[in-house]
């Protein structure tokens, strides 16, 4: 039923592509206007209206490097690095 459109971002003026999925998606969500913006435009005025997070540093639990984090660690609970984690994630 929905085939592939090519659309102008009206804020950097490059072609891209509204796919037939996301025309099928934003009609079951009841959206009425195509987009105006491609992903990188939309992403980046989406980012640009929120505050950036603040880091925390603390030392991975597993292997001792030091990890950044976006919560403020306590010692009742261990941190890891993204290595770790992503390697203890792929265990389970």
């Amino acid at each position: 039923m929905y085939e592939d459109k090519t659309l102008k971002c009206k804020e950097c003026g490059n072609d891209f592509v509204f796919t037939a999925g996301e025309q099928e998606f934003y009609a079951e969500k009841g959206f009425q206007n195509e987009p105006q913006r491609c992903k990188t435009c939309r992403d980046a005025r989406k980012n640009a209206s929120r505050e950036p997070r603040e880091m925390f540093t603390a030392v991975c639990a597993n292997c001792g490097k030091e990890a950044k984090v976006p919560f403020n660690p306590t010692s009742d609970r261990p941190v890891y690095c993204s290595e770790c984690f992503a390697a203890m994630k792929d265990q389970q």
